[in-house]
């Protein structure tokens, strides 16, 4: 693998989930000892447990979108297992439909649209996932969308002026990872629902 921008950036992603992911899971299984043994109870400690589950599951969420992709296989189980924490923690709740296992490269690509849709509701909705003879849908819906159309241009690999911040990073990752999957990703919308296809 050739390593430029778009997979060095990769790369970074995946070592930094990779080496956050088993202290955030130590910490975990911390509280659950301290729980058992009665040492610790009442809001501070279930305050403590919801973080550390919602740092756990953005974790494992980012380290699909922003880490290093391939054509290894990945189950629907894990997939699954991932946005059931994630819906937890958000107010955006998350659906994946596909049945199937798929590559990682897809999951990758899916995650980053999602994480694109995200940004469009702000007060919360329902993000699907769907996948039919290789073709895979991202659907947005929720009661206001805020979409910023120069941001949006970069989707589907357009020109924008659009800044990117850290927060958007994934609208400048989406187009790279689209490119290198050999995929376009479409975009249609209307006034509480958003589609990406690729």
């Amino acid at each position: 693998m050739a390593v430029d921008n778009a997979n060095l950036a990769a790369l970074v992603g995946s070592r930094i989930c990779h080496d956050l992911i088993s202290p955030v899971g130590a910490i975990n299984n911390g509280l659950e000892l301290l729980g058992m043994a009665g040492s610790m109870s009442g809001p501070e400690l279930e305050l403590i447990s919801d973080s550390v589950a919602n740092a756990n599951a953005r974790i494992r969420f980012f380290r699909i979108a922003f880490g290093s992709a391939g054509e290894q296989q990945m189950g629907r189980a894990e997939i699954v297992s991932v946005l059931e924490d994630i819906s937890k923690a958000g107010r955006v709740k998350y659906q994946w439909a596909p049945l199937e296992v798929c590559t990682r490269s897809e999951a990758r690509l899916a995650l980053l649209c999602a994480l694109c849709l995200e940004s469009a509701l702000p007060y919360g909705g329902t993000i699907k996932i769907f996948c039919a003879d290789g073709k895979w849908t991202v659907m947005g819906e929720g009661s206001k969308l805020n979409v910023d159309d120069e941001l949006w241009a970069r989707v589907s690999g357009g020109t924008s002026n659009a800044e990117i911040t850290p927060a958007l990073v994934q609208f400048a990752l989406l187009p790279e990872a689209a490119r290198e999957a050999e995929r376009t990703v479409r975009l249609e919308q209307n006034l509480e629902k958003i589609t990406l296809q690729f």
